[in-house]
């Protein structure tokens, strides 16, 4: 089993829920951070990097999730990150941007990112959950 770190920012309330659903398909093998309290070395030492924020303003991450990002994006070379989301407006372009980023930063982008229109529901939260055993595998 790999080492996995999720780190999200939530809101409302639905990102969480989605890291949750993600932290029970991965297991014992992964630890849940909320971006705000995230250490970047102890994620960064992980064997994969789940990231999850809501949409925020015109589809941006949210404020603490940028303020992660932007930390570790410099040493994600290297590093495989799957991504995840809310949003309420827009057609989910901020997910579409911050791929471009992670590639940008030499990582590799595990899978298709997860998002949630709004409240996640059974099947987001399986599709979450299914994440979450493909990443720990």
């Amino acid at each position: 089993m790999k080492n996995v770190a999720i780190v999200y920012a939530s809101t409302t309330g639905n990102t969480e829920a989605m890291a949750n659903a993600i932290l029970e398909g991965a297991g014992a093998s992964a630890q849940l951070y909320r971006a705000d309290e995230a250490d970047a070395a102890t994620v960064l030492a992980a064997d994969v990097i789940v990231l999850g924020s809501p949409a925020m303003g015109s589809e941006e991450l949210e404020d603490s999730m940028e303020t992660f990002f932007s930390g570790i994006e410099g040493s994600l070379s290297g590093k495989t990150v799957a991504l995840f989301g809310s949003y309420d407006w827009g057609d989910g372009q901020w997910l579409v941007t911050w791929e471009e980023r992670v590639k940008a930063a030499g990582a590799s982008l595990f899978g298709e990112s997860v998002k949630a229109h709004t409240a996640p529901e059974a099947a987001d939260i399986e599709a979450c959950k299914s994440l979450g055993k493909e990443v720990s595998a």
